[in-house]
């Protein structure tokens, strides 16, 4: 069985919709009733009430349903950019609300759901990225460091749970509703506004397809190539076996590392 926590979210819906398709059993949470939720519920996938902020909230989503012990995929696709703005302008306890909806809202679920035992070789659990993991991007802060955490954490539970793979996919620019979050903060967003509706209004989105397929390449790909790393949906030659061979062979590759440290060493050897 397959578990999407936010299933309602357009990358949630996607991926539900295509395995549904596939006679795969699908089931999720949601927070809010939207038409995504009476979408999949007409197609018969089970939704289940969950909000990431809220521990109670949390417990009995997971208490609602016997089959949520049985998955064997889970998928972290929870994602609000909110709150948008300077990290100095924000109300710390919105920032605060932001990353248990983007990080530790949908650990606490994982948590409880890698307790569950299983009958499958290897489980498969996919988070999300976002930006900022070359850079700096500005008036995201939370949603930003939330996604930068679970780069580092999917690497240090692969590494820790044997029995499972973890993997965390880029998706880029994808059309979908997280976007409206800088729409309705035209002033909070500074230049991302004009930049989000620029995207938005071209042809330069990525498509959906892509990112389920990659998803799909994912959870047929073997621990040791895919496990703890971070892909990039659009700019990795993903399902390519050059790459499989590459990442075969270096272990750090698309992993959270500090940058520089080659020219630090030469300075040292160039003083002795």
């Amino acid at each position: 069985m397959r578990l999407i926590l936010s299933i309602s979210s357009d990358i949630g819906t996607a991926l539900a919709e295509e395995w549904h398709r596939d006679g795969i059993e699908v089931m999720g949470t949601y927070r809010t009733w939207s038409n995504n939720c009476k979408k999949l519920k007409e197609l018969g996938i089970q939704l289940i009430q969950c909000d990431f902020t809220d521990k109670k909230s949390i417990e009995s989503a997971i208490l609602s349903s016997v089959q949520i012990a049985h998955w064997n995929v889970l998928v972290l696709a929870s994602g609000d950019q909110n709150p948008i703005g300077l990290f100095k302008d924000v109300v710390f306890d919105e920032w605060e609300k932001s990353i248990n909806a983007n990080f530790t809202g949908m650990l606490r679920f994982l948590h409880r759901c890698l307790g569950f035992q299983s009958t499958e070789m290897l489980r498969t659990v996919i988070f999300f990225a976002g930006g900022a993991t070359n850079s700096a991007t500005e008036r995201y802060s939370a949603y930003t460091i939330s996604k930068i955490a679970s780069v580092k954490i999917c690497e240090l539970l692969d590494f820790e749970i044997l029995d499972t793979k973890f993997v965390i996919l880029g998706p880029g620019w994808v059309k979908t509703k997280i976007h409206q979050s800088t729409i309705r903060e035209p002033i909070n967003s500074g230049q991302n506004f004009e930049r989000t509706n620029k995207m938005l209004q071209g042809n330069q989105m990525n498509p959906m397809s892509a990112v389920v397929k990659c998803c799909n390449w994912v959870i047929s790909q073997p621990k040791e190539i895919v496990g703890g790393r971070n892909f990039s949906v659009v700019h990795d030659n993903w399902g390519d076996s050059k790459l499989n061979n590459e990442l075969l062979k270096n272990e750090n590759m698309y992993k959270l590392r500090r940058f520089g440290n080659e020219l630090f060493n030469e300075i040292k050897e160039s003083q002795k």
